[in-house]
């Protein structure tokens, strides 16, 4: 044994003290509360430590919240994330719907990715797919995409594949698009009065 003071070598190993003191040990009733704490997270699974705590009141524990706080991050349980709701799309008439794909060619959608290369230059990615099968329909790459090129692409699948009966998008573009070829659309975001056919 050392011949150094408990106080020196606390300080030296930036311990508190009484962590040298007092020995933890665990309450008797720890591996059950962990259990029945488990079984109600998996069972109410957007349920935080809180209302677990209010849930362990209700059958029976006598449990302080930061216990079962404690227990809760020892056993790495989360809440997961929330989804977001998706965006209501709107048709033209301002009625709010969200149409689902029932066949292949009956809802196309077209979006844009933006990426840069190398050397810090912009390029954009327009995509095409048919929601229905999930296909990706076209790919258009250029370092700058307008109105045309969607219109042009949108054309040529028509050319190729005929027009789908519903065409979705969250961009304005998509109503100029449906202007050229006359298909009934739907929008995540009501169009402003300067957009509006």
């Amino acid at each position: 044994m050392l011949d150094v003071s408990e106080r020196r070598v606390c300080r030296v190993l930036g311990q508190h003290r009484s962590t040298q003191r007092k020995v933890p040990f665990g309450a008797d009733d720890e591996l059950a509360l962990t259990e029945d704490i488990i079984a109600l997270a998996r069972q109410y699974g957007r349920y935080g430590y809180r209302r677990v705590t209010a849930l362990l009141h209700a059958a029976g524990w006598s449990v302080n919240h930061k216990r079962v706080e404690r227990i809760w991050r020892r056993e790495g349980l989360k809440v997961p994330q929330r989804q977001p709701k998706r965006g209501r799309l709107w048709l033209n008439d301002g009625s709010c719907i969200r149409l689902r794909p029932e066949y292949p060619g009956h809802v196309w959608a077209y979006d844009f990715v933006e990426e840069r290369t190398h050397d810090g230059r912009k390029f954009r990615i327009l995509t095409i797919i048919d929601e229905a099968s999930r296909e990706c329909l076209a790919l258009v790459v250029a370092r700058q995409l307008k109105h045309e090129d969607v219109l042009a692409a949108l054309a040529e699948l028509f050319i190729e594949r005929g027009p789908p009966a519903h065409i979705r998008s969250d961009n304005v573009l998509c109503l100029e698009a449906a202007a050229g070829f006359g298909q009934q659309i739907s929008m995540r975001r009501q169009p402003s009065a300067r957009h509006a056919i």
